[in-house]
């Protein structure tokens, strides 16, 4: 049976701030309020939804550390782990923040964050174990540019078990808690009054303010932790993959609403949410086709194509005004893909889908009036801009701080920005290009 453990005692006093975050918006959990009683916990799950089980086989407890030293050492304790100066750590993951003007790294000797424009590393984490080796850090999942970060351990010798989510105060350079399970994590999604934890077969839902567990989500083998949810203050969107293959489950927590939509035949590989949780993009284990559902009522908007061949997807994600998506994938090309999609009209009314309608921007992918006369392929619609990478390395992509500008990040540790023509399309400019865990070696 699940427990909830948390430890009484007075704070700490306030520990020196870090220049490089900005104040985390919500109390943590050494200052947070008291539960809520559950009657008013209830108004937060939607009720359609099956509620959480504290005998979750999966789910373990929460512990409160926000007292405890011994059980999340002292980073400085543990930093700088003796290594020679030419040597790089190993990746291990890569991600982006919410509003993508930061990325993580993870490594098996901790993690580092790093500003997208201009490029600089804001700081780093080094763990080591007693034998003076690297200890590793498995993900990383930053909160906007606040202090609160959330990690897993990772790598050959992980600082932390892979089956805990560790939540790193880094104005006190310690974790304040941990969430457990029985199985390994296989990502965290972080926003700023939610937790989301993702599991092989299982995904929970937290309350960031008292990490009070509102739902469980049961899905398909999940192994590489697709799930995103919206980020806009307001109602949660969250969407994830369903309970059959190439099914999507999105959730809309406002309105106590599930919709299930079958995006493709074969099995989901990657998903992307627009920040305000309007538009989903899928893509599925050919690699092919990218298809943009309104998660109001599932109905499919656009479908554009990558290539002819089959391809794994590495990351999709939007511009933030959702008129451009981006695409990275193993054969080492970036694509960008105008929507013609009015986000503004998709509250307010039923869009139609391409079949209903050929001569909107939707139907150019799929030309509804000739199909039968000529394959789709020849149909289809294509990437406005490309830029050619190095082909099997693992790369994700965010759209820039500035205008008609993408910022990619690789396994190998390239840092890469190119700009884009929005009119004529065609091969990206290059703007910057560098080795962000050696960045003296810049490449430009």
């Amino acid at each position: 049976m699940a427990t909830t453990t948390a430890a009484a005692s007075s704070s700490p006093p306030p520990p020196p701030q870090n220049p490089n975050f900005l104040s985390r918006s919500q109390p943590s959990p050494d200052t947070a309020p008291q539960p809520p009683p559950p009657a008013s916990l209830s108004s937060s799950v939607p009720e359609t939804l099956a509620p959480p089980s504290p005998d979750s086989s999966d789910y373990l407890s929460f512990s409160d550390l926000s007292t405890s030293t011994s059980a999340c050492p002292d980073i400085s304790a543990a930093s700088d782990p003796p290594r020679s100066p030419d040597s790089a750590p190993a990746l291990l993951h890569l991600s982006f923040n919410q509003d993508h003007a930061c990325f993580a790294a993870a490594t098996d000797h901790g993690f580092r964050i790093y500003n997208c424009d201009p490029f600089r590393e804001i700081f780093r984490r080094d763990f080591a174990t007693e034998s003076g080796d690297g200890a590793g850090i498995g993900a990383v999942e930053m909160l906007f540019r606040c202090n609160i970060l959330a990690l897993v351990g990772g790598g050959p010798q992980p600082q932390y078990p892979t089956n805990k989510v560790m939540i790193w105060d880094d104005h006190q350079n310690r974790c304040i808690g941990e969430l457990s399970f029985r199985s390994e994590v296989k990502a965290v999604r972080l926003r700023r009054d939610k937790i989301v934890v993702v599991l092989l077969q299982k995904i929970f839902v937290y309350n960031f303010s008292d990490l009070k567990l509102l739902h469980q989500i049961d899905t398909v083998p999940n192994p590489n932790g697709l799930c995103e949810i919206s980020q806009v203050s307001g109602t949660l969107v969250l969407v994830c993959p369903g309970v059959q293959k190439g099914q999507v489950r999105i959730e809309h927590y406002g309105s106590k609403r599930t919709k299930f939509v079958t995006a493709h035949d074969s099995r989901i590989a990657c998903l992307a949410l627009t920040q305000d949780g309007r538009l989903l993009a899928t893509s599925s284990s050919k690699g092919t086709l990218i298809r943009v559902f309104n998660t109001l009522d599932g109905s499919l908007l656009q479908e554009v194509r990558r290539g002819a061949h089959r391809a794994e997807i590495h990351s999709l994600a939007f511009s933030s005004t959702a008129q451009w998506l981006a695409v990275t994938s193993d054969k080492g090309t970036v694509h960008v893909f105008g929507l013609g999609v009015d986000t503004g009209s998709l509250a307010n009314e039923r869009p139609r889908t391409p079949e209903a309608n050929p001569s909107s921007p939707s139907a150019l992918s799929s030309l509804s009036f000739i199909k039968g006369v000529l394959p789709k392929y020849f149909s289809s619609e294509w990437s406005v801009a490309q830029f050619r990478l190095q082909e099997g390395c693992r790369y994700i992509v965010a759209f820039g701080q500035q205008k008609n500008t993408i910022v990619v990040v690789g396994m190998d540790g390239s840092f890469i920005r190119c700009e884009f023509d929005p009119v004529n399309g065609g091969e990206m400019t290059q703007i910057e290009c560098l080795n962000f865990l050696k960045p003296e070696e810049e490449t430009l």
